[in-house]
């Protein structure tokens, strides 16, 4: 919760269109649009995608059990970890159970008879691969609908698509489980739901490496909890990055609120850190900010709104207009944010 006497956000100053600024443009991270595929004659096929499109069109869904899986795999809150080749190859081997039980999660689907979902009539096997085209296929797959699913947490890509996994299809070489990857033929028959959509970013993995080696030099979790909000500024950072840096039991989250948390430590400095909310996030897209979404956190150095600003977005906070700070514009205390 915010302190006492604080004012919501009142938009002055030019307003701005486009991507950066219109609140119906701005790209929400992790979702993407379906990926252009012409039909194919396999009319379940076709079905089974048109109700995978129609539940979530814009792959939302996809997206949230994808990075659940990577984040579930690493553990951060209690290893540290936040990088992929910092997974045992065990851990790494489990990564396919994992997106088959979160996607089953996500959306609700049947158990199938001889595959992992029954969608639509059909049963569809579910298969994730960490290189596209890695998809291994058993032998009671073949002939039958597959669900093919790719994420990189480093390229912060994902894709889905579907495949009817006929013997023309497969490799003939097979693995002491009889598994069969695809073919040329059988990669070229792909029929893409999604293809290299925004994958939700794992900010710990966009910062420079010296950035993310002063985080972690912090003694305590509080100190590593600041450091993230200092180095990570105007861009999402998820609760699954400060549980990471955080790595300690009790509440992760009252160390970014007010009360002694990060909000009021990095006060002096200038520092807000605008949350999921609608009021936060009324605020930080006038000022051209990336919203944050559910979990999420945005933090950034504001200034007191003074004639070198020019028409730079503004807003009103705790009783004055501020501004993005640029490089030249001293620290001052931030202005308390609206109530949430």
């Amino acid at each position: 919760m915010t302190g006492p006497n604080v004012t919501g956000p009142n938009v002055t100053g030019p307003r701005r269109t486009g991507t950066a600024w219109s609140a119906t443009a701005v790209p929400l991270p992790g979702f993407g649009v379906p990926s252009p595929a012409p039909r194919t004659d396999d009319d379940d096929l076709e079905l089974v995608a048109a109700h995978l499109l129609a539940e979530d069109p814009e792959g939302r869904q996809f997206a949230a059990a994808l990075r659940r899986t990577i984040d579930m795999l690493l553990d951060g809150q209690h290893t540290g970890r936040y990088r992929w080749e910092q997974l045992h190859k065990t851990e790494k081997t489990h990564a396919g159970t994992l997106v088959e039980i979160n996607l089953q999660r996500e959306f609700g689907f049947r158990d199938g008879d001889r595959l992992d979902y029954r969608i639509c009539g059909s049963d569809v096997d579910c298969k994730f691969s960490q290189t596209i085209g890695g998809w291994m296929i058993p032998p009671e797959a073949e002939d039958g609908l597959c669900l093919l699913l790719w994420a990189s947490d480093e390229q912060s890509e994902w894709s889905a698509g579907l495949i009817r996994a006929t013997p023309a299809r497969l490799r003939e070489a097979a693995n002491r489980d009889r598994k069969r990857s695809l073919s040329p033929v059988g990669n070229a028959a792909i029929r893409w739901l999604f293809r290299n959509a925004a994958l939700p970013e794992n900010v710990l993995l966009r910062l420079r490496p010296w950035d993310v080696a002063a985080i972690m030099a912090g003694k305590s979790g509080q100190q590593r909890v600041n450091e993230l909000f200092r180095r990570a500024q105007r861009r999402p950072v998820s609760r699954t990055a400060v549980l990471t840096v955080v790595t300690s039991p009790g509440d992760p989250m009252k160390r970014v609120r007010y009360n002694g948390g990060a909000r009021d430590q990095l006060r002096p400095e200038g520092i807000v850190i605008f949350g999921g909310y609608a009021s936060h996030n009324a605020a930080a897209q006038v000022l051209g900010l990336p919203t944050a979404g559910d979990g999420e956190f945005v933090s950034a150095r504001l200034a007191r709104l003074r004639e070198h600003h020019g028409d730079a977005p503004r807003v009103r906070l705790d009783g004055a207009e501020w501004v993005l700070a640029t490089p030249s514009d001293p620290p001052e205390t931030a202005p308390l944010l609206p109530a949430i």
